[in-house]
């Protein structure tokens, strides 16, 4: 990754992508965070003071090239790092078309019109596209199908991508964490029911940890996928 690499990054308030931002802002990395509203980019404004924003609601992908032309995209993007997701289970036989709908949208969908908008750029840059994607994008399991189609959807994205843009130097890594510590990870447990322990899971900062080693590897070589898993 070239010295003062800018980076795109979604989901940056929280969880793993919150790690991913601190690490890359503290080693003087450029940032573009991406946020639903204003509200929120004001937010990730103060939390990563000089970090540039980039508004767009990722439920309503249809809206988003036209949310994007009344603001400044970067001219330069190194990498582009897809992090935010949503997650809402249930069995197939109670799951609505808008819980669908809602969970296709912002995991799959959304991370692909973005990936469009940002090529040219990563084309010029030879530049990196990480898909944070889930242990339920390689096995759906009873009341996961939903998220579980959506992560299914974001690793045939990835593998098409890669094999599109390698010819362009532009590498393609999809990062498969296990259940990893986070708003979305309590948000899961009280939808199964269960206890919430923070410290029984992944730490961000250790799948962070991971998706830098791929950012960073050297051009003889490329990370195509990794799964992280919890490791008590």
């Amino acid at each position: 990754m070239a010295d003062m690499a800018t980076h795109v990054i979604t989901g940056a308030g929280s969880g793993i992508g919150a790690a991913v931002a601190r690490r890359l802002h503290a080693r003087g990395d450029e940032l573009v965070l991406h946020a639903r509203d204003a509200g929120r980019a004001k937010e990730l404004a103060a939390a990563f003071p000089g970090a540039r924003t980039l508004v767009g609601d990722l439920a309503d992908p249809d809206r988003l090239s036209w949310a994007f032309s009344h603001q400044s995209l970067p001219d330069r993007v190194d990498s582009l790092l897809h992090v935010a997701g949503v997650v809402d289970l249930g069995p197939v036989g109670e799951l609505t078309p808008r819980t669908w709908h809602h969970q296709l949208n912002v995991n799959l969908v959304a991370p692909a019109e973005l990936t469009r908008h940002f090529l040219p750029q990563l084309r010029t840059t030879r530049g990196h596209v990480v898909f944070v994607n889930s242990g339920a994008g390689l096995r759906a399991g009873a009341g996961w199908s939903a998220y579980a189609a959506s992560k299914h959807g974001l690793k045939a994205l990835a593998d098409a991508l890669r094999d599109e843009e390698h010819g362009n130097g532009v590498r393609v890594t999809s990062v498969y964490p296990g259940r990893t510590a986070s708003p979305m990870q309590a948000k899961v447990h009280q939808q199964e029911g269960k206890e919430y322990d923070a410290d029984e899971w992944i730490d961000p900062e250790s799948v962070a940890t991971t998706i830098l080693l791929a950012l960073d590897l050297p051009r003889d070589a490329e990370v195509n996928d990794l799964t992280v898993r919890p490791g008590r």
